[in-house]
């Protein structure tokens, strides 16, 4: 008799095992990972001038001799290199406080003055897996006003001071997406 109630146990037990593990098996199941990766959006820029060979030994200084009327090479030239993000493309012009009074120039028609702003423009690149090259200056060239006169000239040299009118350009990005869509939050 012990013999029998021992097979039943032993029968319901494993009748019982039998139903909970194809009830979890049945019950579970598993799948593939998703994997997310995380990367940046990259933007690179330069900004170049053709060197005036000015003896310097510095790429990103030039000289030039103003002469009434006389227009100069100038050719700032930013570029955005290939593969770089959709962007925003700015660039900051630095006059001395006296260059209005000796020279002139206008920008390559495309930069907007950023609003708030008198003297940071803007212009959007769309991502290219070539280089893009934007230059600043209309023509390439900055004008000495005809209104110069040697006084004015010898007026910068005073006293051991120089006061030479300069002009400087520094150029930034910014990556352009849903997030900033607003030139001004960029």
């Amino acid at each position: 008799m012990k013999k029998k109630i021992y097979i039943i146990i032993v029968s319901i037990l494993s009748i019982c095992s039998f139903l909970v593990g194809t009830s979890v098996a049945w019950l579970s199941s598993t799948t593939d990972t998703v994997v997310n990766t995380f990367t940046y959006g990259d933007i690179n820029i330069k900004i170049e001038e053709t060197d005036t060979k000015d003896n310097d030994n510095n790429e990103f200084t030039n000289e030039y001799k103003m002469l009434p009327g006389n227009k100069i090479t100038k050719d700032p030239k930013i570029t955005v290199l290939a593969n770089s993000e959709d962007s925003y493309l700015f660039v900051e012009i630095k006059e001395s406080e006296n260059f209005k009074n000796f020279m002139k120039y206008e920008l390559v028609e495309g930069w907007t003055l950023v609003e708030g702003t008198e003297n940071v423009y803007v212009k959007e690149v769309t991502k290219s897996d070539k280089d893009q090259e934007f230059f600043v200056l209309k023509d390439n060239t900055v004008t000495v006003l005809e209104s110069v006169t040697k006084a004015m000239l010898n007026d910068l040299d005073k006293d051991g001071q120089t006061n030479y009118p300069t002009l400087s350009f520094t150029a930034y990005a910014v990556q352009r997406d849903s997030k900033i869509e607003a030139i001004d939050t960029a």
